[in-house]
């Protein structure tokens, strides 16, 4: 039965359709582990087990009739907080919004009950969904479920945390700067960043009926590649008043093997350097590749300057990020813009100058993006996959100082605690899908994910990679102390 935690979504739900494992069996399990083992964690800030348990006595009862709900049939889940779940409050960390409970539920847990699934419950963030860690005054801190000393990463750092302490099959997050990625990185899962567009943001939010932002994007994350497949073909799709004009049609995985790719290594940066056991992971992923006859580059690069494209995303990221400041806050940014050094280039004076960024040059900066985007496109004519850091190290210590005085140690350098924000934007600046996949530890014993970046709408592509890569190297691992 311990066997269960660290099962796949796609394992579990077969076990259920051969009727190994009930859905009520397995939902008491999970929900046993998440009290006997979330108090230390805290990745499960919010439980609805009564509804939970409910779920799964209908989805037994559904088996029994020989009715079956989905791929997902009795499979319970939690979600990222910030996710709209029916009877329960969606907060995004913020304490204004404590009380801020739904009715009803959003677009994309409509879609994994639909495909089967039942919600135990959501999983913790940052404050306003802006950190590489998770915790706020609401529901406090979540621990990596390797060192609880460390961060789980944010801000999907719960839906990770949780995969990784085997509290959940499944999960799902958002990114926009790594939300998703990071997290899968720091605690070793897999975590999947769409194409911009392909999965609808209706239903993660804090207020009904705003529009979709620029940049952010929902995806799954998951103990496998095979997971994050499933999860995201029930994610993906036009919302509900664009599926009366289109439909989404993502290319399927055309690659049969390891040899069949022609994959690029971007190990490390000038402009964001990583600790030296992440980079030599990523050269030693291009040895793999090699020996399984990939057609391998530690060279290649797409056609444009990096630190341009970087300042570039900035501008657009905190552009959106700074979008629901009030009047007076945006009096004291553009104070604050308005007394800078023309030739200030520091990520201060960036998002600084972001936060109150006129129309006409937000389309400027759009207008390089889309310049950036046929930069991507015309690379991945030739190669396939980027294979690169998510963060510039493993999972770090709590740092709960204000942001200005938060730096990162990288091989005993300290760094900007922002300058990370490169390796997430070379996906979110263009658009790109990225899949985060695990690689094994380090030396310290925590886990270092490098991610998988594909061509526009290449989804199913970058997640297949990763699959085959793991029968090479290895896959998701427990932590020994949980297992």
């Amino acid at each position: 039965m311990t066997s269960w935690a660290f099962l796949s979504a796609t394992e579990l739900a077969a076990k259920i359709r051969d009727g190994a494992i009930s859905s009520v069996a397995l939902t008491d399990y999970f929900i046993e582990r998440i009290e006997r083992l979330d108090n230390d964690i805290n990745a499960v800030v919010v439980r609805t087990f009564e509804s939970a348990r409910s779920a799964a006595v209908a989805a037994d009862q559904a088996a029994a009739d020989g009715r079956w709900l989905g791929p997902l049939h009795g499979v319970p889940m939690t979600i990222k907080e910030s996710y709209v779940l029916a009877g329960t409050p969606t907060t995004w960390g913020i304490e204004h919004f404590r009380h801020n409970g739904a009715t009803k539920d959003g677009l994309i847990v409509e879609r994994f009950k639909q495909a089967g699934a039942h919600f135990l419950g959501k999983t913790n963030v940052p404050v306003e969904l802006a950190d590489f860690q998770s915790y706020n005054p609401i529901y406090g801190v979540t621990g990596n479920p390797w060192d609880i000393k460390r961060t789980p990463g944010g801000s999907s750092g719960g839906s990770a945390a949780a995969l990784a302490a085997g509290l959940s099959a499944l999960e799902a997050g958002s990114d926009i700067g790594g939300s998703i990625r990071n997290p899968a990185h720091f605690c070793g899962v897999y975590g999947h960043k769409p194409t911009f567009g392909v999965v609808p943001m209706q239903g993660h939010e804090l207020l009904a009926g705003l529009p979709e932002g620029d940049l952010a994007v929902c995806g799954p994350l998951a103990r496998s590649a095979a997971d994050l497949k499933l999860a995201l073909s029930i994610m993906a799709g036009p919302g509900a008043r664009q599926a009366k004009g289109w439909q989404l049609s993502l290319k399927p995985a055309v690659k049969q093997q390891l040899s069949d790719y022609k994959v690029v290594i971007w190990a490390t940066d000038d402009v964001a350097p990583v600790a030296g056991d992440v980079s030599t992971r990523a050269l030693g992923i291009g040895a793999e590749l090699e020996a399984a006859g990939a057609t391998v580059s530690y060279t290649a690069r797409p056609d444009f300057d990096v630190v341009v494209a970087h300042e570039n995303y900035q501008t657009l990221l905190n552009s959106a990020m700074t979008s629901g400041m009030g009047p007076e806050e945006v009096a004291r940014m553009q104070h604050r813009a308005d007394s800078l050094d023309n030739n200030d280039r520091s990520h201060e004076a960036l998002i600084t100058r972001a936060a109150v960024l006129s129309h006409r040059d937000w389309i400027r900066a759009n207008g390089r993006r889309e310049k950036l985007r046929a930069a991507w496109d015309e690379f991945f004519e030739e190669w396939d996959i980027v294979v690169c850091p998510q963060m510039a190290t493993t999972a770090f210590v709590h740092d709960h100082q204000p942001f200005g005085q938060r730096t990162v140690t990288v091989d005993q350098a300290q760094r900007p605690y922002f300058e990370q924000l490169f390796w997430a934007g070379l996906a979110v600046n263009a658009y790109l899908p990225s899949t985060v996949f695990p690689t094994g530890l380090s030396g310290d014993g925590l886990p270092i994910g490098l991610q998988a970046m594909g061509g526009a709408y290449c989804d199913f592509e970058t997640i297949e990679f990763t699959r085959m890569l793991a029968e090479c190297i290895g896959g998701f691992q427990a932590p020994t102390h949980l297992n």
